[in-house]
């Protein structure tokens, strides 16, 4: 793909969207997560710790096996992303515990860190949105829904 900079708006309108949501989509994320590995965890031990939170994601706070928190993240998880491995970390850390039926459970440590990691995201956030206005922003994330839409998907 030519870069944008070479490229008139006639061009960028013949461009693919697929190519461009995706390229977007492996910059943003390599991005966020080396952010939050310079701070000392990866965006899945920060998944794990929201989903297990009854201050965050978990609608009731119990305890999930791991294949229970693989499905609650089914649409945001990575191939490679190891959630036995990413837990163990959490459990030897003191974030988490896991019960005789194998579930894993926030502690009050974990809740605490969980608190602490969300508060790297309004700076991550300013960084990928600098230039970016709101207005322009917003209009991007409603023509990703159309073109959602269009394509039969189901835009949240």
């Amino acid at each position: 793909m030519t870069t944008t900079q070479q490229m008139s708006d006639a061009a960028l309108a013949g461009q693919p969207a697929a190519y461009w949501t995706g390229v977007a989509y492996e910059a943003l994320i390599a991005y966020t997560r080396a952010q939050q590995a310079a701070k000392g965890y990866t965006q899945p031990q920060f998944w794990l710790l929201r989903n297990l939170s009854v201050n965050d994601i978990s609608p009731d706070g119990e305890g999930m096996t791991l294949p229970e928190l693989r499905e609650a993240m089914t649409s945001y998880i990575r191939p490679e992303d190891d959630l036995a491995t990413e837990a163990e970390v959490l459990v030897e850390r003191g974030w988490l515990t896991r019960d005789a039926a194998d579930r894993l459970w926030l502690t009050e440590k974990g809740e605490q860190a969980r608190i602490d990691l969300a508060r790297n995201a309004p700076a991550i956030r300013a960084a990928l949105h600098k230039g970016i206005n709101d207005t322009d922003y917003v209009t991007t994330v409603k023509v990703l829904q159309q073109l959602i839409r269009n394509a039969g998907g189901t835009a949240a």
